[in-house]
């Protein structure tokens, strides 16, 4: 196909465009590194539209991949920084986007890195995230990004729709864990949507959701993250178990864990499902101090 500029939709990838790509590569998806890439322009373009990012955005992708997502983030935003840990696909995607919107290459960055250890970025900071997270890391690389970069303001990320739904329980729900609060210490997240296999080339065995994030203040407490997030984990580590049992380990014993969860306003025969993010911020300001008798 001839090269394409401008915002004219055939510069979007379909499923040949995508395979022809791969074959010249040599590259054949792999599960270890998550790849199911995006062969439907029509979901580029929902989820670009989703996203409402616009030309004063700085958008952070990671795992671009082919290059579908990204092409239809540059129409939109004013700069694209795309993270990709594969070295031959880091590579290509600058080569693809000059060839397909040539009028757009200016506006993309690309670093090869692993995103959940990446410390910096090329600046300006990012303003946004979009992407299409490999199942296995989303939920980690999320809150690694949102954690080292507070401007990102908004997101919109495609994971698999079972975690999706983790992202943006409520307290009380059956699937309110340790992602939904820890979430919710950086941003609000809600369902933007359901994506089936067949937009994935592989088709992955599960279905996708897309879920939108909008930044907030983080609660107003004396404890820090980490404090707050190692009671998270206690919390829900035996979920099965009343707070005044499950938090034994982390105040030194059941009878510490229980003044700890009164002093806090908090039941200790209650479970960590029912607690949101405030209030595990209030209980670790009430941790008991080492017991060194």
């Amino acid at each position: 196909m001839p090269p394409t500029d401008g915002p004219a939709l055939s510069a979007l990838l379909g499923p040949a465009e995508v395979r022809d790509l791969a074959t010249g590569l040599g590259l054949r998806p792999t599960k270890q590194l998550g790849q199911n890439f995006v062969i439907d322009a029509n979901t580029v373009r929902r989820i670009v539209r989703a996203a409402h990012v616009g030309p004063g955005d700085v958008v952070l992708e990671v795992g671009p991949g082919l290059g579908s997502l990204t092409l239809g983030l540059l129409q939109a935003a004013g700069r694209v920084v795309a993270v990709e840990v594969d070295p031959v696909l880091a590579d290509a995607l600058p080569k693809t986007v000059a060839a397909r919107a040539p009028s757009y290459a200016r506006k993309l960055e690309v670093v090869q890195a692993d995103a959940l250890r990446v410390e910096a970025l090329p600046p300006p900071p990012p303003t946004a995230v979009v992407a299409n997270l490999p199942y296995n890391v989303a939920v980690p690389v999320l809150l690694h990004l949102l954690a080292l970069f507070p401007t990102i303001s908004t997101g919109l990320v495609m994971v698999q729709a079972e975690v999706a739904d983790r992202l943006v329980a409520p307290p009380g729900s059956k699937v309110y864990g340790v992602p939904s609060v820890k979430i919710a210490w950086y941003a609000e997240a809600r369902r933007a949507g359901a994506v089936g296999r067949t937009v994935f080339w592989p088709a992955p065995n599960v279905d996708s959701g897309l879920v939108a994030l909008h930044r907030r203040d983080s609660p107003d407490t004396a404890a820090s993250r980490k404090d707050v997030f190692v009671v998270v984990d206690a919390a829900f580590a035996q979920r099965r178990k009343t707070l005044r049992a499950a938090l034994a380990g982390w105040a030194g014993s059941a009878a510490r864990a229980e003044q700890a969860l009164r002093s806090a306003g908090i039941d200790p025969q209650a479970r960590g499902e029912s607690l949101d993010v405030t209030q595990f911020a209030r209980l670790a300001e009430h941790r008991p101090a080492p017991d060194l008798s």
